[in-house]
């Protein structure tokens, strides 16, 4: 089944193995008939700071309101990403800060602790990077950056199923193991996976 797949590079970079991740993927899934598009938040001119928190709406730029149309009109997300100090980018981080906003991504319910899910109806898949080996990020630290866009973000706001790969350490990778990587999301692209 044809899907409408959005794509976001969350490293600043285009010219990194995350970016050399996200073109596989793209190209993967145009190939095998999906429509797609790619958010590169390097390339994209937006403050990444929620100056007044959600007390006083900040107005969005042009690029941003972009986004949230890409995310309305996606059926499936995939972001991809380094994890830097056990966590999101900044860069992705402020995105994420800016665009899932209340009344787009979640809206609370007056007098309640409860909220609604805006995004309902729309899957994602989580394609990161590390030096740190997964096994180590996944039983020592245990995977804070993966429980945070996982679970604090992504089913938050309604989007369901989310599925992770991690590739590491990427570090100490060789040149055999990255093309097995690339050849996953090759695959992952063209199942809309």
């Amino acid at each position: 089944m044809k899907k409408r797949i959005l794509i976001l590079l969350g490293h600043s970079s285009k010219n990194s193995f995350c970016g050399t991740l996200a073109e596989t993927y793209v190209n993967a899934a145009q190939a095998a008939g999906h429509e797609v598009k790619f958010i590169a938040l390097g390339e994209l001119t937006f403050d990444p700071i929620l100056r007044a928190g959600y007390q006083t709406p900040q107005t969005l730029e042009p690029e941003l309101v972009d986004a949230q149309a890409a995310i309305t009109w996606a059926e499936h997300l995939v972001f991809v990403y380094p994890i830097w100090w056990g966590g999101l980018p900044a860069l992705l981080k402020g995105f994420i800060d800016r665009v899932f906003l209340p009344n787009f991504a979640f809206k609370y319910r007056q007098n309640s602790m409860m909220w609604d899910r805006l995004l309902t109806g729309r899957s994602a898949r989580i394609i990161s990077t590390m030096d740190t080996p997964p096994w180590y990020f996944r039983w020592i630290y245990r995977m804070p950056g993966h429980n945070q866009i996982k679970r604090t973000i992504l089913e938050f706001s309604g989007i369901k199923p989310v599925t992770i790969s991690s590739f590491g350490s990427v570090k100490t990778s060789t040149p055999e193991q990255r093309s097995k990587w690339l050849a996953e999301v090759t695959r992952l692209g063209q199942n809309a996976g």
